[in-house]
Order: structure tokens, then sequence, then C-alpha cells
């Protein structure tokens, strides 16, 4: 069943958008932690360098590709007037998962790499565990995209 306005033109372009944005934005949080275990077991350590570059990626290119992924989603409700509410439940959701994910990737995030980076042993381990949260809270977001709470 296709819903009102969700298969123009716009609709679809943006939906197209939303979803390689979340590609962009969620990439390293799974293949840091690889290269990161790699590394270890190499008995190697990320380094300056690598950590700076990390760093970096989280606030100029995946944190802003999270803020679109968001922006693009807001304007798919605009879009479809008839199929998406932004009083329905699982649009609520939405913001407050998203918002999380922005405050683990602007406020956790940078500080901790750069900490990491300088040597701090506890830092690599909360990278870890923030990594973590923001596994979980993608989880919890496509759940909530397939099944729509409330709707």
């Amino acid at each position: 069943m296709v819903l009102a306005n969700t298969s123009s033109f716009g609709y679809r372009l943006f939906f197209l958008l939303h979803i390689l944005s979340i590609l962009v934005a969620f990439a390293p949080a799974f293949v840091w932690p690889i290269v990161n275990a790699r590394l270890r077991t190499q008995g190697a350590t990320p380094g300056a360098e690598i950590g700076k570059i990390i760093r970096d990626s989280w606030t100029r290119i995946h944190g802003p590709a999270l803020v679109l992924a968001g922006l693009f989603g807001i304007f798919m409700v605009i879009l479809s007037s008839k199929a998406w509410k932004f009083s329905q439940t699982w649009v609520s959701m939405a913001f407050l998962l998203w918002f999380l994910m922005l405050g683990v990737v602007f406020g956790l995030m940078p500080w901790n790499e750069r900490k990491a980076a300088e040597g701090d042993v506890a830092a690599d381990r909360r990278s870890a565990a923030f990594t973590g949260i923001l596994h979980l809270l993608l989880l919890l977001m496509v759940v909530n995209m397939i099944w729509k709470p409330g709707l």
C-alpha cells in the first residue's frame, strides 16, 4: 500500500538523501572499533595522527551527516503531510533518538577522542562505550522507523 504523498519525486529524493546520510554518519561507528582492535592485537596503538583523523572525522564528516539525516527526515514528514505528522508518537521518538545521537557525536566523541589521541587509556575504553551507545541508538531508531510505534 502506498501512502498519500510518499510516492512523489520530492519525497523519494529526500528518502534517498536520508538513507545515504545515515550511511555516512554511522560508518565510522562500525569501522573505527575494528581498526582499533586490529591495531591492539598487533601491539600497536592508533597514535596521535590517526587519533586526530578520527576526531576530525566525527566533527567534520559524520556529525554533519547525522544532522543532514535528521533534516532530510523532517523534510520527508513535511512532504508527506497526509501520511506522516509531527504529532505522531514515532516521529517524536525519532526526534528524541536523533537528539541523543547528536549529543553523543558532538558532545562526547570529539572530547573523548582528543583525550584518547593524547594517550589516555580510560578515554580509549570510553570510546568503545560511546560507540556502543551509538550502535544502540541506531538500532532503536531503525526499529522506530520500521514499526512506527503509535501509528
